[in-house]
This record gives C-alpha cells, sequence and structure tokens, in this order.
C-alpha cells in the first residue's frame, strides 16, 4: 500500500516534475508475469527513478547497510525501503550470492518483476563493469526472460558521494526482451550463466553508450583506494 502512496501521491510526482525522464522502449517491459529488469547502476537515484516510469509494482535486492544504519536517519532509510517493499541482502560472506538469489526468486515465483544491477555496486566512474552471473542462475533457474535497461543521465545528476541531486533530465531506456531458454536447464554450469550475463552486459552497454571494463567494479574500486596516497593530518601543509 505505501509503495502505491509513494509512487503516486508522494514521491513519484516529485521526480517527474524535477527530471522529467524521458523513457523509450517501456513496450517491451511485459505487463504480467514474472521477469527480470537487469539495468546499469550509476546513482541512489536509480532506485527511484526507474520504478517512476513503470506501470507494474518492481521489487530490488537492495545492499543490507540501508537497513542497518545507526540513528534517526538510519531508521527512518530502513522504514523507507521496508515500506517500498525491497528487500534487504547481505552482500559479505559466502553465502551472500545464494542469498540474493534465494529471494530474487521468490520474488520471480509470485509472478512479479524483479529489479537487478548486475554488476553487484553503483559504478564509482561513470563506466559499465563486468556483470555478475547471479542475474544469469535467477534467470535460467526461473525460466523468465531478461529485460536490459540503460539508466542515461543519473550520474552526472547523483554521483557516489553527492548527497543531493541534481536537477537535469534523465532518460531510461528498456530494450527488448531477452530469451534464455536455449540453455534451459544450465543453471549450474559456469560457462553457460557467464555467457549468458555476458550477453546481458553487452545489450545493457548498447542501450547505455558507456565505456565497458572487463572487470568487477568492486575490484576495479579496492584497487584504486589501495593506490592512493595516504593523507597523513598535519602534512602537505
Amino acid at each position: 500500500m505505501f509503495y502505491l502512496v509513494l509512487k503516486y501521491v508522494l514521491l513519484g510526482p516529485l521526480l517527474r516534475l524535477l527530471f522529467r525522464p524521458r523513457v523509450e522502449g517501456l513496450e517491451h517491459v511485459p505487463e504480467e508475469g514474472a521477469a527480470i529488469i537487469a539495468g546499469n547502476h550509476l546513482s541512489f537515484s536509480d532506485h527511484f527513478l526507474m520504478p517512476v516510469v513503470l506501470s507494474r509494482r518492481i521489487t530490488f535486492l537492495a545492499k543490507q547497510e540501508y537497513f542497518t544504519g545507526p540513528g534517526l536517519k538510519g531508521r527512518l532509510t530502513a522504514a523507507f525501503f521496508r515500506s517500498a517493499g525491497q528487500i534487504p541482502v547481505d552482500r559479505s560472506g559466502k553465502e551472500a550470492g545464494q542469498a540474493a538469489i534465494r529471494e530474487g526468486l521468490g520474488v520471480l515465483g509470485r509472478g512479479e518483476l524483479l529489479g537487478i544491477y548486475p554488476e553487484g555496486t553503483r559504478s564509482h566512474d561513470g563506466r559499465l563493469y563486468k556483470g555478475k552471473v547471479g542475474v544469469a542462475v535467477m534467470a535460467l533457474t526461473a525460466g523468465v526472460k531478461v529485460v536490459p535497461c540503460a539508466m542515461v543521465g543519473t550520474f552526472e545528476i547523483q554521483p557516489p558521494g553527492r548527497v543531493l541531486p541534481r536537477i537535469r533530465r534523465v532518460t531510461i531506456r528498456f530494450g527488448e526482451p531477452l530469451d534464455f531458454s536455449r540453455y534451459a536447464g544450465l543453471a549450474g554450469e559456469k560457462a553457460a550463466v557467464r555467457a549468458v550475463t555476458d550477453e546481458i552486459m553487452y545489450e545493457i552497454l548498447a542501450l547505455s553508450g558507456q565505456e565497458y571494463v572487463d572487470e568487477y567494479a568492486a575490484t576495479v574500486k579496492a584497487a584504486e583506494t589501495a593506490a592512493a596516497p595516504r593523507k597523513f593530518p598535519g602534512r602537505g601543509r
């Protein structure tokens, strides 16, 4: 219920007014039945702008940190995400991937739309990174189609670290649904799920026009952080 209030009364009209999202390919999103919407992830704003333009409800697998923040802000953030129907997923530890897959399959099993960012995290520099195979495992296990989606302009309005977004127009593109029935029964095969994931990422790339990096975003972020010069108090003055 609160999801509908947010979308049509509280948040949705405001987002449409401020960012005037240009939507392309909306006809590719199925009107009923289970499907995966797989998109690039450039900004915190992505969580809100994509649902606004869809007529159907979509559930995202959200990182657990959104639900466990300290203080009043943390409680309000957690309440917001829970009310919006988002599912917390612990991304740490060996079982993190399997937990996310179980939660995602639950959404698909109810015949709903599941939103996934195959990169696993926001892009820190606007480029598109190698996709993780969980999206392929879910698509093949549930036997559902994957609709590629590209958020264009959201990195410019709210890159990582920026609290308040800039007011600019954004574009949301949906591609034709991808049918992977030819891989039926191969959800446990590494080569198959890698091929499916790479095909999904290629379609997102074609829609977004981003530069592609054939490495995981988290790996590149960690390497850049480790290589960055450390700042020590009292030095460099």
